[in-house]
């Protein structure tokens, strides 16, 4: 008896999506050949799902924000599948897609070669400060918070570059932590803020994606915690005066001012975990290019090898993106397995559809917030009861886990190919 695999490179969000889809969806429909059997193995650096929406809360305390409330164990998550599911803990070093296998370097130091059928990227990103994203287990990134945490109770001045929603949740969660709340909904800023806390935003406005009035709103709510906003600038360098306990940090601008920081904080955006794919598969922002549409990589030398979540060139990003784009790659995923094993035509594409409406929830502290959601914009008591009181743990965690998303697949309209079934047309 042999076993055919289908890879997931990640375990995040999409990871996970992709491998609940894959049990409840794709393997079911696969044909029943002699002697063969379908499993899933996904790959991950981390034993635990990082609920990353709560890194600016997380990072900041961990009175308001316990780690056991961000780390979720992957492996029971698919106990239903039995030894049709198997986890490696390690990282992906290399793709070689002639012989379509992955060769991942395990936590434990041991490179092992992993043959695949059909391969999901789902690697995410990587972001310039070590806050935001988990690169390797759960004790590493409780360990950079308790660094970080220290660090915030002597702080005086700290400097927040971004003015993306990381950058306004963090500068928000921060500046309401070292200068408190605001004493009322009519309250002005306070005129001796306890720790100077400076948001520097590239644009004109804080938070792109937003209309200008909520994008105002936003600054208003910040200011009114001690942070101040410039517009317009970029942060050039940042350089730390040695490593000891209470050392500066020199923060260029790009207007030409400079602040010293006791700390400095880089939400600038993120860098897509593709160093280990072929450079020739890569945009031009070394995000994995796949078809916006189908999300199959079409490069030449790409066979049945799909794109989810942030490391994908389709991707807006959110969470709500995710869950349009999973069942889309893991449907044409599966036609595409079923026309190569049977041999028969394939019985066509799944295509995605990006939602370009309005949409972002940024909370702003403990108590307020601003965004838009299908278009309409959400008060401020709106996006702290969606996201503010505990970043969606208790509404999306436990469903996100168990593959909830993905219980049901919805009616869909094949598109029928041109040319062959999991290849690219070059």
């Amino acid at each position: 008896m042999s076993t055919e695999s289908i890879v997931i490179l990640g375990g995040s969000f999409a990871g996970l999506g992709a491998a609940h889809y894959a049990f409840k969806h794709v393997i079911p429909q696969l044909p029943k050949k002699d002697g063969v059997t379908y499993n899933v193995v996904m790959v991950n650096p981390s034993k635990d799902l990082y609920w990353r929406f709560a890194a600016p809360r997380a990072c900041a305390s961990k009175e308001l924000m316990p780690t056991n409330k961000i780390f979720y164990p992957i492996e029971p998550a698919f106990k239903y599948a039995g030894t049709n599911f198997r986890f490696v803990q390690g990282t992906a070093t290399h793709v070689d897609s002639a012989g379509q296998t992955v060769s991942v370097t395990t936590a434990g130091g041991e490179q092992q070669s992993i043959l695949y059928a059909a391969l999901v990227v789902a690697t995410g990103f990587t972001t310039p400060s070590p806050l935001f994203t988990q690169t390797t287990d759960a004790a590493a990134l409780e360990s950079v918070y308790d660094v970080f945490q220290q660090s915030l109770k002597n702080a005086k001045t700290v400097v927040i570059g971004g003015g993306g929603p990381v950058g306004v949740e963090t500068a928000g969660e921060i500046a309401e932590l070292l200068n408190g709340k605001p004493g009322g909904w009519f309250a002005s800023a306070p005129k001796t803020p306890k720790v100077k806390v400076t948001l520097v935003c590239g644009d004109k406005k804080l938070l792109p994606i937003l209309r200008e009035a909520i994008s105002e709103t936003a600054q208003q709510f910040l200011n009114k915690l001690g942070c101040d906003v410039v517009f317009n600038t970029k942060v050039v360098s940042a350089t730390k005066a040695g490593e000891q306990e209470g050392a500066k940090t020199k923060v260029e601008l790009s207007n030409g001012k400079t602040i010293e920081a006791d700390i400095y904080i880089d939400a600038t955006g993120m860098r897509p975990n593709t160093g280990f794919l072929p450079k020739e598969w890569l945009d031009n922002r070394n995000r994995l290019s796949c078809n916006p549409q189908t999300l199959r990589v079409e490069h030449s030398s790409a066979t049945r090898i799909y794109a989810v979540g942030d490391v994908s060139s389709y991707a807006r990003g959110g969470v709500m993106d995710m869950y349009e784009a999973v069942p889309v790659a893991m449907t044409n995923l599966k036609n595409d397995l079923i026309s190569h094993i049977s041999g028969k035509a394939h019985s066509g594409d799944r295509h995605y559809t990006a939602n370009l409406k309005e949409q972002q929830v940024v909370p702003i502290g403990t108590q307020k917030g601003v965004g838009a959601f299908g278009g309409y914009r959400l008060p401020s008591m709106m996006v702290n009861f969606i996201k503010g009181k505990d970043y969606m743990i208790k509404q999306l965690a436990e469903g996100t886990m168990k593959g909830d998303a993905y219980t049901k697949d919805p009616k869909w309209t094949p598109v029928q190919q041109v040319g062959k079934a999991g290849l690219s047309s070059g």
